[in-house]
């Protein structure tokens, strides 16, 4: 196989992202490469090493990686074609015949923290905790003896020796992780009609309401935002970049209106796709937004120019 038709994803094997790139049918006639890191796993697909990409980019409880969204945001453009969401529960995952009195040291990935922190302080009150760069990085470090216990998916435990000492670990139920593919860019698909477009753009200049501004280009056509983000750009105090998600698709005209409206007075804007919900939502779009709506209006301003009114 060329390398276009290799997979990366934050390794090493058995972490939450492989689960969740395993969900994708695409995935079975690929080949799946771990990665030390998310840039690592990104930057594989900007070198032409892989056709895509795998990573973390939210989470229910702990928010946005960070890590993926300044990586997006930043470098060589790449673009979202799909996403996951993949339901989180932790297991505990120990050497065999390692006791709960016995663990001292707990590693897993800093997002996992948030996740089991009550039921740590609860359980494990006086082990040290020390962070790994994924979940599965930290059960293979304790199948090394680097550390007595990991926080990991119970399905990591076969590969690396373990054991599940403690399984559906979470604080909160229902929690998710929202996972993206991400490729080079390449022509978007076509609408599905229940579809999210992602971007990330800065402020022009700084002035009272100046994201207030650009926002409004969303919604005066009736596009719903269903995340927004600040980073900031490491130019200095004060400037940051935007990384929101809206409802719908840039092939949709309200949207593309929208973006239209955006880059007409904010030059600085980074599309990072259109691609199909994982929830599979239908957008509702606003009455006087939808395209027939648009398309309506643009008749009628036809009509008043050829004097047809």
């Amino acid at each position: 196989m060329s390398p276009s038709s290799n997979f990366t994803y934050l390794g090493p094997e058995g972490t939450f992202t492989e689960a969740a790139l395993r969900t994708l049918p695409e995935a079975a006639t690929r080949v799946l490469v771990p990665m030390v890191s998310v840039p690592a796993a990104l930057d594989a697909v900007r070198r032409g090493e892989a056709g895509a990409a795998m990573v973390p980019l939210e989470n229910s409880v702990e928010g946005a990686v960070l890590i993926t969204l300044d990586e997006l945001a930043t470098g060589e453009p790449l673009t979202i074609v799909r996403e996951v969401y993949l339901p989180i529960a932790f297991a505990l995952l120990v050497r065999p015949g390692t006791r709960l009195s016995d663990i001292k040291t707990v590693t897993a990935h800093p997002h996992a923290q948030p996740q089991v922190r009550k039921w740590l302080a609860k359980n494990l009150p006086n082990a040290q905790w020390e962070p790994s760069a994924s979940n599965a990085d930290g059960a293979r470090q304790v199948q090394e003896g680097r550390f007595d216990a990991a926080f990991a998916g119970e399905f990591a435990a076969a590969t690396y020796g373990l054991e599940p000492l403690v399984t559906e670990i979470h604080d909160a139920e229902n929690a998710i992780t929202r996972f993206v593919l991400v490729a080079r860019p390449a022509r978007v698909s076509a609408p599905t009609g229940a579809d999210k477009t992602s971007l990330v753009f800065q402020l022009p200049d700084d002035h009272p309401g100046a994201l207030l501004e650009l926002l409004q280009e969303f919604a005066v056509r009736g596009v719903n935002l269903t995340r927004i983000e600040s980073r900031p750009t490491g130019e200095g105090l004060g400037r940051y970049f935007f990384s929101i998600d809206c409802e719908g698709h840039i092939g949709e005209q309200r949207v593309g209106e929208a973006l239209k409206g955006l880059r007409r007075i904010c030059p600085d804007v980074r599309f990072l796709g259109s691609y199909p919900r994982a929830d599979e939502l239908p957008s509702k779009p606003r009455p006087g937004t939808a395209d027939a709506d648009f398309t309506r209006a643009s008749d009628w301003l036809a009509r008043c120019l050829d004097g047809r009114v």
